[in-house]
């Protein structure tokens, strides 16, 4: 994708397909199609359109678009237009999940032995899900190993009514505890029944568990605050003589959402290739970047192939997900409600979350397993591989990225559908070696807005968007036009793993 102007200044062009045949190689990586028409085709300007339309639509709706809020079903409602006026048809899968939003800042400040105010974001955060409340009381750990032990999950505070039993819990106190073992749902539900007026779970210590813990209860039914809290602040709060005043005041209920769903009228439908972004925002900004991008990006490749009359030899299934943030949750019902000979129809699922972070990297997922600890199903190295060899044409450089639940490839990885994607970085730090190969700023995060009220239409870099767009643009046309089934013969994938500490993007336990 180059960045040239408006789709209608593009004059039309005949895509010149070579042989589908796959080219040889030990991955079975490649296919032989010229995507260079179409990827001039699909615009910077035409994902940036769309971006606009976005932030609009958050301006509009209380600044956000989350699923379930009238700001996501104004996305949706855009999306729909936009197919439609393409000439797809589009089809609106309705289900409910659990909805959660902070109506006003918490807070947590120790109040005894001294005073102390602890910093929302650094020292602590609101649990995804947690209750509305407010406690002034004095804090009793629960089974807490200070020091921590050697190996992660070696702590099991909480996790057990019995806990609070042999700790003798006095009801109305803060329950302290500490994260490790099992869901932090479960410890705080525990502690719930136990009496407690309101629960602090810390980070358990080791390496590499010592910030502040970012997580999820899993669903509504916490009646009580609920926060997470790094390390040393738990470890702080753990003295003899500690109270705390805690305050949350939360909106924690089920609700319903949608994804949207478009497909190409031509291609075999055994052979679908699923091509998905999550559309929904967090509560706490427009989420332009996170997933703006991801989802304009799949948009604008949708009325690009209607636009240049492409048909497809696969038929490609355009997806725009709902309820991302709260844990993949769209993806998951969609994949719940398909039927095995449905599944079986799905070739692939390519997931864009992310293509435009100001600090960016080129991240392509490790279908193959060959550089992270989880490998995709059979086939989602052929995948990888595909974007590797584009990249390298390029003469742009990349690295790879786990499949590690945080995006909606979970579900298909999950039911044995080979995936893969891009990614443009997240929270993490950018490292001096990404800084003198990518550029930017070592040192900050790769997207410093991520989750916050800044993800705006300032928090996206168009370079990005050129560069994994036209990547994104690439496969979609390749996959589309393939004679080969992805997975080949090949056994250089295994299936991918559970969805371990994460839900999503939040820590569940």
């Amino acid at each position: 994708m180059r960045q040239h102007f408006r789709r209608g200044l593009v004059p039309p062009v005949l895509l010149a397909l070579a042989s589908p045949a796959l080219l040889a190689s030990p991955a079975g990586a490649a296919v032989d199609t010229d995507t260079t028409a179409f990827r001039e085709a699909v615009t910077v300007a035409g994902i940036v359109e769309h971006l606009d339309a976005f932030q609009a639509i958050a301006a509009a709706n209380d600044g956000h678009r989350a699923s379930g809020s009238t700001g996501y079903d104004a996305s949706g409602a855009y999306v729909i237009e936009r197919l439609g006026a393409a000439g797809y048809q589009v089809d609106v899968q309705t289900f409910q999940f659990p909805y959660f939003e902070e109506l006003a800042p918490t807070t947590l400040s120790r109040t005894a032995p001294t005073a102390k105010a602890y910093t929302d974001g650094v020292d602590f955060a609101i649990m995804e899900y947690s209750g509305s409340g407010v406690s002034d009381a004095a804090v009793q750990p629960v089974d807490v190993q200070l020091p921590p032990g050697a190996a992660a999950n070696s702590s099991t505070s909480g996790c057990e009514a019995s806990d609070f039993t042999d700790a003798g819990f006095v009801e109305g106190n803060v329950a302290l505890l500490q994260r490790g073992t099992c869901p932090f749902g479960v410890k705080a539900e525990n502690a719930e029944a136990a009496g407690a007026s309101a629960v602090i779970i810390f980070n358990e210590g080791q390496e590499g568990r010592t910030e502040v813990v970012n997580g999820t209860l899993g669903g509504p039914g916490a009646g009580i605050p609920v926060v997470g809290t790094t390390y040393a602040v738990g470890a702080e709060l753990a003295a003899a003589g500690t109270r705390v005043s805690i305050t949350a005041s939360t909106q924690s209920e089920t609700r319903t959402t949608q994804n949207y769903l478009a497909q190409t009228p031509t291609g075999r439908t055994d052979r679908v290739v699923v091509v998905g972004a999550h559309l929904d925002s967090v509560p706490e900004g427009a989420g332009i970047n996170d997933n703006g991008s991801g989802s304009a990006t799949v948009l604008e490749i949708a009325e690009t192939m209607a636009a240049e009359g492409i048909e497809p030899r696969n038929a490609v299934r355009f997806a725009f997900w709902g309820a991302e943030e709260s844990g993949l949750l769209g993806a998951e019902y969609y994949v719940s409600q398909l039927t095995a000979r449905e599944k079986k129809d799905i070739a692939l699922n390519l997931n864009f979350d992310m293509l435009g972070s100001p600090n960016y990297v080129r991240f392509v997922y490790d279908g193959d397993g060959s550089d992270t600890p989880v490998a995709g199903p059979n086939g989602s190295g052929t995948i990888e591989q595909v974007f590797l060899d584009h990249f390298a044409a390029e003469d742009l450089a990349t690295e790879p990225t786990a499949f590690d639940g945080r995006s909606d490839y979970g579900p298909f990885i999950a039911a044995g559908i080979p995936a893969g994607g891009l990614f443009s970085g997240a929270e993490g730090v950018k490292t001096d070696e990404q800084a003198v190969v990518y550029g930017g700023t070592a040192g900050l995060a790769y997207d410093p807005c991520y989750h916050a009220e800044c993800d705006d239409r300032d928090n996206v870099s168009t370079a990005a968007l050129d560069e994994l767009g036209d990547a994104a643009a690439h496969a979609t046309l390749v996959f589309a036009q393939t004679s080969s089934a992805v997975n080949g013969t090949g056994k250089a994938s295994g299936t991918a793993g559970g969805r371990g500490d994460h839900l999503g993007h939040a820590l569940q336990r």
